[in-house]
This record gives C-alpha cells, structure tokens and sequence, in this order.
C-alpha cells in the first residue's frame, strides 16, 4: 500500500538511441495526473538522444507518478518513434533541395500528436486531412482519359478556391502524359502534383517536364518511399517526398520510467 503523502522523484530515460519529442504532451499529463506533479525536461523536442539517457526528471507524490506513468510512456514512445524515423529519412536526403512530407496515414486520435512529431524529425506536415487543402486523388477521377481529368481538376480547383481559403491544390498522377495535361492548363490547375509510384528515372522526366512547362508548379512524389529509396528519388529534383511510413510503421522507441533507489525501497515496504 502506497502512502497517500509519500513523494518519488523519477527520471524518464530512454532503452535506445532517438530523437525527442512531446515536451507539450508531457506537461499536458502531468496536469491530469495530479497537482503534486512537477516535470522538468531535460532536452528539448527536436533533440536526438542516446540510449540510457535520461528525458526528463518527474517529481510529486508517488500515487501520481504512477497514475502518470504508462500513458506518459506510450505517447512519448510513439512521439519519439515518429520523429526519429523522420529523421532518418530526412538524414538520406541531405545535400538536395528536397523536403520530407507525412501523409494522412496516421494512428486514429493521435494524428495531431504524430504530425508534430513530424516536424520535430525535421520533416514537413502540409495538411490534417481533405478540408485544409484541395487534393484530388486518382479515385477522384478514375476513368477519366488525362484532357478531361486535367479540366475536371481545374474546375474542381477553381470552385474550391471560390468557396474557402485554402493552403494549397494538389492532384495526383500515375502517369506523364497526366502530369503535362494538368501541366498545359492555364493559369495552373494547382499548385502542385503529386507523382504517385514513379521510379527515379520517371521522376526525373516529370521534373524536367515541370521546368519546361510550369516552373512555379510543385512536384512531390509519393507511394513505397523506403529509406534505400528515399535518397534517388530526392535526387530527381522533385521539391518533396511524401512518406507514409514515418507515420503508419515508425517503430516505438522503448522508454522506462525510473524511480531513485531510494523510493524503490520505500515502495518495497
């Protein structure tokens, strides 16, 4: 049984090498958990870390550390995780001008959470969903021969632009002859293309077809980016790589929560 007034002080450490992330989160729990609860970090979010590094110092009162522990472990894991596999594609595409993207594919009510973690590896988070932005996607058009599925995007951009602000139009392609039909119209249909599943060579034939046609049109190519593939397709002078997996399959970096030697013994008794 756990004294109602005993106090700990506890270090959150990692179990492996990583990139920080979730500072606000921490301190948001900490709230929740209990008025005794103090944090105090010792890195901050963007920050790589070693393993058996210590995060962050938690102190209060015993009862509500532990109430704090796992949900605090979980998020910051998952954060950290995000944000470290980030950073390691964004570490294979140094010396290009290429950015690193998330995508929607994220954890259900933890999309939020996991786009900061984004940016704290360093990558970019361009949008939370379909009602931020205009993105028309192959199954918007699907059927539709590359002349008309230009128009229809250029049409669908246009109202889009009439009814709200939005950050930006995007449309997806599968093909070139695709991206010079949307590439053709003027003024732009939108502001960027994404080039869905184009090897490095095709992708570089986009990227000179842009130049050739609509310098100001951005290119972000999408779909398999592996961190072996990451590095080529970066160097076909795309503007951004879009990369699902950051966010959909980035590893949880294991964090403990240790207590000092001395509450250990306390808790013992």
């Amino acid at each position: 049984m756990i004294s109602v007034d005993r106090r700990a002080t506890a270090f959150v450490v990692a179990r492996s090498a990583g990139v920080f992330a979730g500072a606000g989160v921490a301190q948001a729990l900490a709230r929740i958990a209990g008025p005794s609860i103090k944090i105090r970090l010792l890195l901050r979010d963007g920050e790589r870390f070693r393993a058996g590094q210590a995060l962050m110092r938690v102190s209060g009162r015993l009862r509500e550390i532990l109430r704090l522990e796992r949900t605090l472990l979980n998020l910051l894991g998952r954060m950290c995780g995000v944000a470290t596999l980030t950073r390691a594609f964004v570490d294979r595409t140094r010396g290009t001008a290429a950015r690193i993207r998330d995508t929607r594919k994220t954890t259900p009510g933890l999309r939020a959470l996991e786009k900061y973690a984004v940016r704290c590896g360093g990558g970019d988070s361009h949008r939370a969903g379909l009602f931020d932005a205009f993105l028309a996607k192959d199954n918007h058009v699907a059927g539709l021969v590359p002349d008309r599925m230009a128009a229809a995007i250029a049409r669908g951009a246009a109202a889009a632009r009439r009814k709200r602000k939005l950050s930006f139009t995007m449309a997806e392609v599968d093909s070139l002859r695709q991206l010079e039909s949307l590439l053709r119209i003027r003024p732009a249909a939108v502001d960027a293309v994404l080039l869905d599943n184009m090897s490095a060579a095709k992708l570089r034939k986009a990227v000179a077809l842009r130049d050739l046609l609509a310098p100001r049109v951005k290119l972000e190519a999408s779909g398999g980016v592996t961190l072996r593939t990451v590095g080529a397709i970066a160097r076909s002078g795309v503007d951004f790589v879009s990369v699902g997996a950051i966010t959909h399959s980035a590893p949880q970096i294991d964090l403990g929560l240790d207590i000092k030697p001395a509450q250990r013994r306390a808790l013992r008794r």
